[in-house]
C-alpha cells in the first residue's frame, strides 16, 4: 500500500487534492481511500488530508502515521511534518530542495500563471504524477471531472 499525506493550510486545496488523487487512482484501475484530518479550523489554519493507494481493496480505515509521500502546499509548514526514513517529500517552494527524498516545485507560480490564483492543489498533483504512482492522463481526467470547463 502507498500512503500519501497532504499538508497545507485551509483554502489551499489539500482536501480536494486527496480526493482528486483517489479519483485518478480509480481511473488507473487501483483502489484508493481519501480522507481529511481537521477540526474547526478556518482558512489559513494547518490542514492534513490523506490518500491510500493499493492494487487490492483497502480495508483499513485508520489515519496514516508513516506516509510514503508527503505533499506540502505551504513551505512554512515543513518543520511541523514528521516523516519516517525513506519518505519522499514534495514541497511547494521557490527554493531548490531537490535531493534524494526532498523535491521542490514552484506550484504557486504555476497556479498564478495558469489560473490567476495561488491555489496550488492541481499543480502539486501534477508534480506527484512524476512518481508514477498515478498516471498523468488519469489525473487530468479526474481534474476535468471535478472542475469541468474550468479545468
Amino acid at each position: 500500500m502507498i500512503n500519501v499525506m497532504f499538508f497545507g493550510r485551509g483554502g489551499q486545496g489539500a482536501v480536494t487534492a486527496s480526493e482528486l488523487l483517489a479519483k485518478a487512482v480509480f481511473k488507473d484501475n487501483k483502489f484508493a481511500q481519501a480522507f481529511p484530518s481537521f477540526g474547526v479550523e478556518r482558512r489559513g489554519a494547518p490542514v492534513q488530508a490523506f490518500c491510500k493507494i493499493d492494487a487490492q481493496f483497502i480495508r483499513s480505515r485508520e489515519q496514516i502515521y508513516e506516509p510514503d509521500y508527503v505533499i506540502i502546499f505551504d513551505p512554512s509548514l515543513m518543520e511541523q511534518v514528521k516523516v519516517s526514513k525513506g519518505c519522499k517529500i514534495i514541497v511547494n517552494s521557490e527554493k531548490d530542495y531537490n535531493t534524494k527524498n526532498l523535491f521542490s516545485v514552484n506550484a504557486t507560480k504555476i497556479a498564478i500563471e495558469t489560473l490567476g490564483v495561488p491555489i496550488v492543489n492541481t499543480s502539486m498533483l501534477g508534480a506527484f504524477c512524476a512518481t508514477k504512482e498515478v498516471s498523468l492522463e488519469s489525473m487530468k481526467d479526474a481534474i476535468k471531472d471535478k472542475f469541468g470547463k474550468r479545468a
